[in-house]
């Protein structure tokens, strides 16, 4: 098992997790709870599968994906008070599932042979659009909306693999760097209660 394969079943577990507890406190049964852990695990890496055309798409091809899904769906819904007790549980499972699936999507996106501004944005795509998904299905206003740095942490991951990409990093280092900046940027803006400027 490759490091990138082991980061990308782990992304895809957390991501789960996230989308399931986010029903939580809505009532909804096991399967309401684990169709939005599974659109949410899956909607950004899909949409960016098919904006690439890559066929089969990641979770179609390779029946792991599928049981990481189940297997986050059932940990939140057999322990979600143990999860909830954990400090702002829902906060980190959605920063490590952007953290990993940034870095995953523009090592996607490059193996593909597209230029890497579209990697970047692809790389987003992959973090942000699985949350979106669930924010809409839930009736939030979808995070990427909200006055909080989110897809911008994604795109200066994105930006920052490239870079080191080009430099010759090593790709494993590369893949931890980048993925550890998206998470901290996150983290630190909202510890800070750090935005990005208005449209006024």
């Amino acid at each position: 098992m490759t490091l990138q394969y082991a980061l990308e079943l782990i992304g895809t577990f957390v991501f789960a997790i996230s989308g399931a507890l986010a029903v939580r406190e809505r009532e909804h049964d096991l399967f309401g709870a684990g169709f939005t852990g599974f659109i949410t695990a899956i909607g950004g890496g899909t949409l960016r599968d098919i904006l690439l055309d890559a066929h089969p798409l990641v979770w179609i091809g390779d029946i792991y994906f599928l049981y990481a899904i189940l297997v986050g769906i059932l940990a939140a819904f057999i322990f979600p008070n143990f999860l909830s007790r954990l400090r702002k549980t829902f906060f980190l499972f959605d920063t490590l599932g952007i953290g990993f699936f940034t870095v995953l999507g523009v090592e996607k996106a490059l193996s593909l042979g597209v230029r890497p501004e579209i990697a970047a944005i692809m790389g987003m795509f992959s973090a942000v659009m699985g949350g979106v998904i669930r924010d809409t299905l839930t009736n939030e206003i979808p995070i990427l909306f909200r006055k909080e740095i989110y897809a911008s942490a994604c795109l200066a991951g994105a930006i920052l693999y490239l870079v080191l990409n080009y430099f010759g990093l090593a790709r494993e280092w590369n893949l931890l760097i980048s993925m550890s900046a998206v998470i901290s940027i996150r983290l630190i803006a909202m510890k800070y209660k750090l935005s990005l400027p208005r449209l006024d």
